[in-house]
């Protein structure tokens, strides 16, 4: 049997053995407390949805601008052409470029987080499909990414915009801070992505839609949130 370490027991026993569910603002506390690693870990949040993804009108996907970012800067390229190029570059873009873009990243080159292209430079853009998609970094107007306002399109992701997308088990996975966090501003993002999830409920879903949801930190245990607490 693998022994366990000092501090991954310690992690252990802050969550029991008996399941439970807790409140929003006891699973903030927990998964500060139970964070035992050398790095500021992240803290993510898993929801479970009543949905079927396989079909187009339960698919649930959108973005959120969490008021107090997820603790990660975001490298953004923008492919656009003209002044949206110089607009990019004032708004804070890592890097922005037209065809010159489009070239470097069919040969390979991803240093990058996310991608924010115009409409008028999609077609070039759509050749990158096997380089970008596989990683999804594929820009997209359901996301924002795709998009004639760049200023506002880099200014939000900078701030703390992510994307979220139920994924083939119904679940939806997304950062929502860091464990350095205070617990008051850890707590107002953690409401701020579930609304935003509540929100972005499709008409075609049917039945119970939250099913359940954790929060958990990159190295620690999860903590379940109770309904009553997803719901106030």
């Amino acid at each position: 049997m693998t022994k366990l370490g000092k501090n991954t027991q310690k992690a252990r026993e802050l969550k029991g053995t008996e399941p439970r569910t807790y409140s929003m603002e006891e699973a903030v506390s927990l998964v500060k407390k139970a964070h035992f690693a050398k790095f500021d870990e992240s803290v993510d949040m898993s929801i479970r949805l009543g949905v079927n993804p396989k079909y187009s009108d339960q698919m649930v996907r959108g973005t959120v601008v969490l008021p107090h970012g997820t603790g990660k800067t975001k490298k953004i390229c923008v492919i656009a052409s003209g002044e949206k190029i110089k607009e990019a570059e004032e708004a804070g873009a890592d890097h922005a470029g037209g065809d010159e873009i489009i070239e470097k990243i069919a040969g390979g080159w991803i240093d990058f987080d996310v991608v924010i292209a115009t409409p008028d430079v999609m077609r070039g853009v759509g050749k990158l499909g096997r380089v970008l998609g596989t990683k999804g970094l594929m820009p997209n107007p359901k996301s924002g990414t795709v998009t004639f306002d760049i200023r506002k399109a880099v200014e939000e992701t900078k701030a703390g915009k992510v994307e979220f997308r139920v994924d083939k088990t119904s679940i939806v996975h997304s950062p929502v801070g860091k464990v350095s966090f205070p617990e008051d501003k850890l707590l107002e993002n953690v409401r701020t992505f579930i609304q935003a999830i509540l929100h972005a409920k499709p008409a075609a879903a049917k039945g119970k839609y939250v099913r359940s949801a954790f929060l958990s930190s990159t190295m620690g245990p999860s903590f379940r949130i109770s309904e009553e607490s997803l719901e106030s």
